[in-house]
């Protein structure tokens, strides 16, 4: 199952991690220089959860990312899936 939050549609994003010498300027150096550049994955941070839907009474399993997990709370799981439902995603 590829890392892909289900309500917010947050996926892994890409990009670079580098690696710096040198000693600072206010450090009374002449500053700091990339050495280096390797590419690396940002991952969303992704949690498996079983909340219960009332409308249905029935438990359903999202992979949610934790901003996900706050929208749920504010908004409600009725009207977040009402949304997912809206989009063509399947719960």
């Amino acid at each position: 199952m590829s890392k892909i939050c289900q309500v917010t549609g947050k996926k892994a994003a890409r990009g670079y991690k580098y690696a710096i010498r040198g000693i600072a300027k206010k450090k009374k150096g002449i500053g700091l220089k990339v050495t280096g550049k390797t590419k690396r994955r940002f991952q969303p941070n992704l949690v498996k959860k079983r909340i219960w839907f009332g409308d249905e009474n029935r438990f359903i399993t999202l992979r949610l990312s934790t901003s996900a997990l706050r929208t749920i709370d504010k908004n409600g799981i009725s009207a977040v899936v009402s949304d997912m439902r809206k989009c063509g995603t399947a719960v």
